[in-house]
């Protein structure tokens, strides 16, 4: 016999714990039906008729349409299953009182740096980034050799480490991507976790280190520091003086702080059947904690939100919210159908397998990362969070693109949900969760966190340990990624290259 879970008394399909064969009993919510097929584990099995052209229901909506006549026990899943996602809608905005979690008084706290203009980093680093990818070895170099010297006694201890972000763009690019490129690398000059930053240019890109500098308020600039390379004698061993030079200045001490000076960022990636049902409603509770607290949260991945945009909306906090909401989600759509590309090209092949079969399924289940948060403000891409509650930050999904937004975004940590598993880590901590138990224990090098525990122990105990891990790694613990030094960016490219 196989569990499977019913999220909505309303849903026709529940997802199965575990594989069943045909002719197995599956049990969900004190039920059972007999499966007409052998299923993997996070697919979803029928528990009504559903005849063809209906919708087919999970989580309480639509998640798409039946191709043919579905029968009880049968396998849902993309031979019988199809979106229902077209183009841009029209939207009407209605006061809705989002209800968040009642909790008492919250005094989860972490050691952070609090820095001048108030804001609280996770880490003192100091960040090397190059204006240009011409340079992006130069800057791996610089880093690497300064990160080194860090040994030395005379220093040891004052920062967290050295590290540098490198890519490939800052020329041949022209309009929106250029600013594109620009405003991610100054937001990530901003950021509270950087003690100290140098940025390292070529000489004769697009990118150039004075525009750059235009977009970094003068405040910050003091522990800035930048090296142009084809004006240079040496620019490695000017590089690292100039770094040292930062470090000497960082120094600092962590102090205790509550968790409404975190800035939290929330993210899916490789995700399966579970993701939805088990890691991203408990990163929602997470998000519910921070925001109750006065914290911040991002939200982004903006394609992965089409089919449960509404969620969002319904929780706008008033009406300009709401507006800048739809555009932006419409805006999206249009990128999309601009380019000849349907708005429901998703789920990836690696979701397939997982269990999810439409965009509308993995939207459902993406944007419960938010918890019952209400929308306090809608920000462009390379934006930087101006607000607290939740904020809504435009990106694509691809991991790499929307972490890097979120860190220039000013998120200090990033929790990232996955069922399938990816090494991948940014330059803020990135708490890894798996959505299952057994990729948590195939991958101990990669996941932080189990959230398959949450199937035996609940959300509300399991949700405590994931506060306290968090809290940890805020504090300075490090994460499977920072272990394994897997620390990019990656800058959104939308237009043409010269």
């Amino acid at each position: 016999m196989s569990k499977a879970l019913l999220v909505h008394p309303d849903d026709s399909v529940a997802t199965l714990v575990e594989p069943v064969a045909a002719g197995e009993s599956v049990t969900f919510a004190a039920q059972v039906v007999t499966a007409l097929s052998d299923v993997p584990s996070g697919h979803k099995v029928a528990i009504r008729a559903i005849a063809a052209r209906d919708p087919v229901v999970k989580f309480g909506f639509p998640i798409g349409t039946a191709r043919a006549d579905i029968a009880i026990g049968a396998h849902v899943h993309t031979h019988n299953l199809a979106t229902a996602l077209d183009g841009t809608l029209d939207y009407r905005f209605t006061q809705a009182v989002p209800v968040l979690r009642q909790t008492e008084a919250e005094t989860a706290t972490f050691q952070g740096y609090v820095r001048s203009d108030g804001r609280v980093g996770t880490r003192n680093e100091i960040w090397v980034l190059p204006t240009v990818g011409c340079v992006a070895r130069t800057a791996t170099r610089i880093a690497a050799l300064a990160d080194a010297a860090l040994a030395d006694a005379a220093h040891g201890g004052a920062v967290d480490g050295v590290h540098a972000f490198t890519h490939p763009f800052g020329c041949s690019q022209l309009g929106e991507d250029l600013a594109g490129t620009r405003s991610i690398l100054a937001a990530l000059a901003c950021h509270p976790n950087a003690g100290g930053v140098l940025i390292v240019g070529l000489g004769c890109e697009s990118n150039q280190i004075a525009a750059l500098l235009a977009e970094i308020p003068e405040a910050r600039r003091g522990v800035i520091r930048t090296l142009s390379t084809q004006l240079a004698g040496d620019e490695i061993d000017e590089g690292v003086a100039l770094v040292a030079e930062l470090v000497a200045q960082a120094r600092s001490e962590r102090t205790t702080v509550g968790i409404d000076k975190l800035v939290l960022g929330v993210k899916c990636g490789g995700s399966d059947g579970l993701s939805g049902l088990t890691a991203n409603p408990l990163v929602g509770r997470m998000s519910e904690r921070v925001v109750d607290a006065g914290g911040a949260v991002l939200l982004t991945e903006i394609p992965e939100m089409f089919g449960a945009e509404r969620l969002l909306m319904d929780r706008a906090a008033d009406e300009g919210v709401f507006d800048r909401t739809v555009k932006m989600v419409n805006d999206f759509k249009r990128y999309f159908l601009d380019h000849g590309e349907p708005v429901s090209e998703n789920p990836s092949p690696g979701n397939l397998a997982g269990g999810i079969t439409t965009l509308e399924e993995k939207s459902l289940g993406a944007v419960q990362k938010a918890g019952r948060a209400t929308v306090s403000d809608v920000i462009p891409y390379g934006g930087k969070v101006a607000r607290t509650g939740l904020t809504l930050l435009e990106a694509p999904g691809n991991d790499a693109v929307s972490c890097t937004a979120l860190a220039a975004a000013g998120a200090t940590a990033i929790l990232f949900t996955t069922g399938r598993g990816t090494p991948l880590g940014f330059p803020v901590p990135t708490i890894k969760i798996a959505s299952n138990s057994g990729l948590a224990a195939r991958k101990p090098g990669w996941i932080d966190f189990d959230a398959g525990a949450v199937l035996d122990r609940g959300f509300d105990a399991v949700a405590e340990d994931l506060l306290a891990i968090l809290c940890d790694i805020a504090s300075g613990a490090p994460t499977a990624a920072e272990r394994n030094c897997e620390r990019e960016i990656a800058i959104w490219k939308r237009g043409v290259t010269l």
